[in-house]
């Protein structure tokens, strides 16, 4: 794939991908949530990526960053709790610093993501090892400099590595060491978003 090869189809048929993902998924990832938050995550994050495949269809955006923002805005408005607010920052974040170009490259897109994970960490007030998304989110956007394949890859390790950590932040958190030996459902979902963007790559 050529460095300036994602246009705003290809960024359409990413969040296809996720919505596609949390769809199937779902039931995953409220059992995760149920072990240690609300048992809502996979509910919300359905009704939230499903909103946004509805958004895209009705008025694709014109841009890769356009695309992203108009689904971070929908996340927000559509998506209870703390992973609405969470994955809308992260994405509309990364729309935003991508800005108005046509076609971003890997490098473009890396970058974007960098600052949309920061202003996650911001918001949440947590950092890698906290036992939240940020497990799978970060690595993946500093393996993202070996590729979409790469990326998924450490999203997924990510994910798998927050069962043994106890959580210190968000609803988890709550539970103290009884929070040790379960993922964390947003890492979980944070790796399917990953995961849909290597396969949309490939």
């Amino acid at each position: 794939m050529s460095e300036t090869a994602l246009d705003a189809a290809f960024f359409v048929r990413w969040m296809t991908a996720v919505a596609a993902a949390v769809d199937r998924e779902a039931d995953h990832l409220t059992e995760l949530d149920s072990a240690i938050g609300d048992a809502d995550h996979g509910s919300n994050l359905k009704r939230g990526f499903t909103a946004v495949r509805t958004a895209l269809e009705k008025e694709p955006p014109a841009t890769p960053g356009a695309v992203l923002v108009t689904a971070g805005k929908t996340l927000v408005s559509t998506v209870g709790g703390a992973s609405g607010p969470l994955f809308g920052t992260l994405l509309r974040r990364t729309g935003k610093t991508l800005g108005d170009a046509e076609r971003v490259g890997l490098g473009e897109l890396r970058d974007g993501l960098r600052a949309g994970v920061d202003a996650v960490g911001q918001l949440g007030s947590s950092a890698p090892g906290d036992k939240t998304m940020l497990d799978a989110l970060d690595p993946a956007v500093t393996a993202l400099a070996d590729g979409f394949a790469a990326a998924a890859e450490a999203a997924g390790a990510g994910s798998r590595a927050t069962v043994p950590l106890q959580a210190r932040k968000g609803r988890a958190s709550y539970l103290g060491e009884r929070s040790i030996g379960h993922e964390d459902p947003g890492a979980a979902s944070s790796a399917l978003l990953f995961a849909a963007l290597a396969e949309v790559a490939r």
